[in-house]
């Protein structure tokens, strides 16, 4: 099969007569919420429990960035406002633009937010460009479907991914195919992206660039909102951080305000101290760790505990 005739292929899954596209929004229009939300699986609330549900409030022009240790449910609340997780075991309200997140069909779904997952996988070996072509599979029989060569480009330059355009993704590192699956979801153009661990597979040039892109996005309009465990980006990049705790929402705000090291230290379970860079004033969070200090024992220098 070509490359034209799998692209056409692709865009029909998506031509339904009557898709509503997206309005446009202004900056501070609120285009994701969740209200109450609970998450259930088993015996146990991964997100809410008895005592009330995850409330969240995702706007237009905003990096978002939801943080806590692993099993705070930040993945699991990602993909609710995704409308990614089936109905067996939640409840509460989750809205994406002016209507309950189920209420859209996929197509018209996927013309709203796009997803990138923790882990990007294909079956077959199709050239970067292609995979990065996928994420304009929605906009088929519509007008902005002239676009396509322009996002797909611009994707994959903005996550400097164009000099891999013809190997095939299997052929890439972990890295890079981390890069091209952010590039598809950057050419779907849509105005709520959510990314969940975007920079675990980067080294550090990528996690700033990818953070760089984010804010991009937001400062065009968009809203994103991203998992992170790297509290030093989240801190420098992010508009609002949400910290995660036992499936609850603990604290909401600027990075600055909620990221206090009493709070931090009760939620990771590891003692941290929070000050602000010299130069920017971002905070800083760092572990606290017994430090190591040169001795001087017999005119020889040697390492002891502090």
């Amino acid at each position: 099969m070509s490359a034209t005739t799998r692209g056409r292929a692709l865009r029909g899954l998506f031509a339904v007569r009557g898709r509503e596209l997206p309005a446009p929004v202004a900056p501070g229009e609120v285009v994701a919420e969740a209200r109450d939300l609970r998450v259930r699986l088993g015996r146990r609330d991964v997100l809410g429990g008895p005592g009330g549900g995850v409330d969240l409030v995702v706007r237009a022009g905003e990096v978002l960035v939801l943080v806590g240790p692993n099993g705070a449910g930040k993945s699991t609340l990602l993909a609710a406002l995704a409308a990614d997780l089936d109905g067996t075991g939640i409840s509460g309200r989750v809205r994406i633009g002016d209507r309950p997140a189920h209420d859209w069909s996929a197509p018209e779904l996927a013309l709203r937010r796009a997803v990138l997952p923790q882990a990007a996988t294909l079956s077959f070996p199709f050239p970067v460009e292609e995979v990065v072509r996928m994420g304009r599979a929605p906009w088929g029989g519509t007008a902005a479907a002239d676009e396509d060569d322009a996002a797909v480009a611009d994707a994959m330059a903005a996550t400097e991914v164009t000099e891999f355009a013809r190997r095939p993704f299997s052929a890439l590192s972990g890295g890079e195919r981390a890069r091209v699956a952010l590039a598809r979801v950057l050419a779907q153009r849509a105005p709520l992206l959510l990314l969940d661990e975007p920079t675990a597979a980067l080294d550090l040039r990528h996690q700033e660039l990818v953070l760089r892109v984010c804010r991009a996005r937001a400062t065009a309009g968009d809203a994103v909102v991203v998992v992170l465990h790297d509290l030093g980006l989240a801190a420098a990049h992010a508009d609002r951080a949400a910290v995660l705790h036992e499936g609850r929402v603990v604290a909401d705000g600027p990075p600055a305000e909620v990221f206090g090291g009493e709070l931090l230290s009760r939620v990771y379970r590891q003692p941290v101290e929070v000050f602000p860079h010299p130069r920017t004033g971002t905070p800083l969070v760092i572990p606290m760790r017994t430090g190591r200090v040169r001795t001087v024992s017999g005119g020889h220098g040697a390492e002891g505990d502090r």
